[in-house]
C-alpha cells in the first residue's frame, strides 16, 4: 500500500481541482460557442461574425491594457452581444431590403432584451454591459440610452469598433466588403462621433496586418487569440 505524505496529497487534490476546473471552463466555453454560431447562422451573411468580434475585442482590450478579468468579460460580452436578436422576428431580421421605422423601432430593442437575458444568468450577468451599450455612440446619438462619451462602459466603447470593423471587411446585402486597409480608415473617421477617440487610437496601433492574421485564426479555430 502506498503511503501519502500530507503535500503529496495536497498536491494530488489540487491537480485534480484545477483538472475539474478546465473540464468546466471547457464545457462552459463550448456551450457558448454553439450558442452564438447557432445565432450567427440564423443571420446567413453573419457566419463566424460573434468570433472574430471577440477575437478583435479581446486583442484591443489588452492593448488598452484591461486586467485579465476584464478581457474575460469583454470576451464573453463580445460572444454574446446579439443574443438579444433572439427576441426579433425573422421577418425583420432576414428582411432582404431598408426596415420600415416602425420595423427599425422594432429593431432597436435588441440590445436591451439580450442585457435583460444576459443579467437574469448569474454567471453571465457581467456581459450584460457590452450587449445593453454596443450600439451606442460616444457623441450620444446611439441607442438604446442615447449614452454619451464616458458614459459608455469601456467594453461597449470597445467592442463599437471591432463590431463595425467586423461589419465593414466582411460581404453582407447591403454592402461589398472593404480591404481592411480602407476599414481602417473608415473607423479612423469615426473617432470622437461613433467611436472613442482614445480607443481608436489603440486600434489604429494595430497593424492591418496583425487584424488580419487574427481574422484568419478565426477562420481556422475558435482558440483565444
Amino acid at each position: 500500500m502506498t503511503i501519502w505524505s500530507t503535500a503529496t496529497l495536497a498536491g494530488w487534490l489540487v491537480g485534480k481541482e484545477k483538472a475539474a476546473l478546465q473540464d468546466l471552463s471547457e464545457t462552459h466555453e463550448g456551450a457558448l460557442v454553439a450558442l452564438v454560431m447557432a445565432l450567427d447562422a440564423r443571420e446567413h451573411d453573419t457566419k463566424l461574425h460573434s468570433l472574430r468580434v471577440r477575437a478583435y475585442a479581446r486583442h484591443l482590450g489588452k492593448r488598452m491594457g484591461l486586467s485579465r478579468r476584464n478581457l474575460l468579460q469583454l470576451g464573453e460580452g463580445a460572444l454574446l452581444h446579439d443574443i438579444g436578436k433572439i427576441g426579433i422576428p425573422d421577418q425583420l431580421l432576414l428582411k432582404p431590403g431598408k426596415l420600415s421605422e416602425e420595423e427599425w423601432t422594432v429593431m432597436k430593442t435588441h440590445p436591451a432584451i439580450g442585457a435583460n437575458i444576459l443579467d437574469a444568468v448569474p454567471f453571465l450577468s457581467h456581459a450584460s454591459d457590452v450587449a445593453r451599450s454596443h450600439h451606442e455612440r460616444f457623441d450620444g446619438t446611439g441607442y438604446p440610452n442615447g449614452l454619451r462619451g464616458e458614459e459608455i462602459p469601456i467594453g461597449g466603447r470597445i467592442f463599437a469598433i471591432v463590431d463595425v470593423f467586423d461589419a465593414l471587411t466582411t460581404d453582407r446585402p447591403y454592402h461589398q466588403k472593404l480591404s481592411f486597409r480602407d476599414a481602417r480608415e473608415q473607423i479612423r473617421n469615426g473617432a470622437g462621433s461613433h467611436f472613442d477617440p482614445a480607443v481608436v487610437d489603440a486600434f489604429l496601433a494595430v497593424s492591418v496586418e496583425t487584424w488580419e492574421r487574427i481574422s484568419k485564426t478565426v477562420g481556422l479555430s475558435t482558440s483565444k487569440v
